[in-house]
Protein backbone atom coordinates (compact mmCIF):
# COMPACT_ATOMS: atom_id res chain seq x y z
CA UNK A 1 0.00 0.00 0.00
CA UNK A 2 1.18 3.83 -1.23
CA UNK A 3 1.65 6.09 2.13
CA UNK A 4 -0.81 8.29 2.65
CA UNK A 5 -0.56 12.11 3.65
CA UNK A 6 -3.11 14.07 4.87
CA UNK A 7 -2.72 17.13 2.49
CA UNK A 8 -5.45 19.12 2.27
CA UNK A 9 -7.28 17.54 5.33
CA UNK A 10 -4.49 18.76 7.48
CA UNK A 11 -4.53 21.72 5.96
CA UNK A 12 -8.26 22.68 6.77
CA UNK A 13 -7.60 21.56 10.55
CA UNK A 14 -4.69 23.91 10.99
CA UNK A 15 -7.06 26.77 9.08
CA UNK A 16 -10.25 25.34 11.68
CA UNK A 17 -7.72 26.28 15.02
CA UNK A 18 -5.96 29.23 13.73
CA UNK A 19 -9.40 30.84 12.93
CA UNK A 20 -10.63 29.71 16.09
CA UNK A 21 -7.42 31.88 18.18
CA UNK A 22 -8.00 34.89 15.79
CA UNK A 23 -7.60 37.94 17.55
CA UNK A 24 -5.22 36.63 19.99
CA UNK A 25 -1.98 38.48 20.86
CA UNK A 26 1.24 37.43 19.90
CA UNK A 27 2.30 33.93 18.58
CA UNK A 28 -0.75 32.17 19.95
CA UNK A 29 -2.43 33.40 17.34
CA UNK A 30 -0.06 31.94 14.48
CA UNK A 31 1.55 29.32 15.69
CA UNK A 32 -0.15 26.29 15.81
CA UNK A 33 0.73 24.67 18.87
CA UNK A 34 0.82 27.61 20.71
CA UNK A 35 -3.00 27.78 19.30
CA UNK A 36 -3.89 24.68 20.27
CA UNK A 37 -2.73 25.36 23.53
CA UNK A 38 -5.08 28.93 23.46
CA UNK A 39 -7.87 27.31 22.26
CA UNK A 40 -8.53 24.60 24.86
CA UNK A 41 -7.57 27.69 27.37
CA UNK A 42 -10.09 30.05 25.96
CA UNK A 43 -12.56 27.33 25.96
CA UNK A 44 -12.66 26.65 29.65
CA UNK A 45 -12.27 30.20 30.65
CA UNK A 46 -15.71 30.67 28.63
CA UNK A 47 -17.09 27.52 30.64
CA UNK A 48 -15.85 29.38 34.28
CA UNK A 49 -17.16 32.31 32.74
CA UNK A 50 -20.52 31.39 31.79
CA UNK A 51 -21.12 29.68 35.41
CA UNK A 52 -19.41 32.89 36.89
CA UNK A 53 -21.94 35.54 35.01
CA UNK A 54 -25.17 33.50 36.84
CA UNK A 55 -23.42 34.25 40.16
CA UNK A 56 -22.70 38.19 39.59
CA UNK A 57 -26.72 38.16 37.96
CA UNK A 58 -27.98 37.12 41.71
CA UNK A 59 -25.83 39.24 43.75
CA UNK A 60 -27.00 41.83 41.69
CA UNK A 61 -30.31 41.10 42.30
CA UNK A 62 -29.50 40.79 45.87
CA UNK A 63 -28.61 44.28 46.06
CA UNK A 64 -31.38 45.81 43.81
CA UNK A 65 -34.01 43.85 46.56
CA UNK A 66 -31.51 45.40 49.43
CA UNK A 67 -32.07 48.54 48.12
CA UNK A 68 -35.63 48.60 47.63
CA UNK A 69 -36.36 47.53 50.82
CA UNK A 70 -34.12 49.25 52.88
CA UNK A 71 -36.00 51.94 51.29
CA UNK A 72 -39.54 50.67 52.39
CA UNK A 73 -38.42 50.10 56.00
CA UNK A 74 -37.38 46.50 55.74
CA UNK A 75 -33.92 44.76 55.62
CA UNK A 76 -33.39 41.66 52.72
CA UNK A 77 -33.19 39.22 54.91
CA UNK A 78 -36.07 40.10 56.72
CA UNK A 79 -37.76 40.13 53.11
CA UNK A 80 -37.03 37.19 52.01
CA UNK A 81 -37.90 35.36 55.36
CA UNK A 82 -41.13 36.97 55.05
CA UNK A 83 -41.34 36.55 51.53
CA UNK A 84 -41.71 32.48 52.25
CA UNK A 85 -43.27 33.20 55.50
CA UNK A 86 -46.35 34.57 53.17
CA UNK A 87 -46.15 31.95 50.90
CA UNK A 88 -44.69 34.50 47.98
CA UNK A 89 -42.65 32.02 45.07
CA UNK A 90 -41.16 35.08 43.49
CA UNK A 91 -37.64 34.59 42.67
CA UNK A 92 -35.08 37.13 43.34
CA UNK A 93 -35.09 38.43 39.76
CA UNK A 94 -38.72 38.57 39.42
CA UNK A 95 -38.51 40.58 43.00
CA UNK A 96 -36.19 42.68 41.57
CA UNK A 97 -37.60 43.65 38.40
CA UNK A 98 -40.98 44.51 40.14
CA UNK A 99 -39.35 46.62 42.52
CA UNK A 100 -37.66 48.67 39.31
CA UNK A 101 -40.37 48.56 37.13
CA UNK A 102 -43.63 48.86 39.55
CA UNK A 103 -43.47 50.44 42.37
CA UNK A 104 -46.78 50.30 43.57
CA UNK A 105 -46.75 46.53 43.00
CA UNK A 106 -43.56 45.63 45.49
CA UNK A 107 -45.09 48.24 48.01
CA UNK A 108 -47.87 45.62 48.21
CA UNK A 109 -45.43 43.11 47.94
CA UNK A 110 -44.07 44.42 51.16
CA UNK A 111 -46.77 45.28 52.74
CA UNK A 112 -47.88 41.17 52.48
CA UNK A 113 -43.76 40.64 53.92
CA UNK A 114 -44.68 42.81 57.01
CA UNK A 115 -48.05 41.16 58.08
CA UNK A 116 -46.36 37.92 57.69
CA UNK A 117 -43.72 38.63 60.44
Amino acid sequence: MPRVRKGAARRQAKKRILKDVKGHRGPQSRQLRLAKEARVRAGVNAYVGRKEKKRQYRGMWIIRLNAACRMRGVRYSEFINGCKKAGIELNRKMLSEIAIADPAGFDAVVEKVKTAL
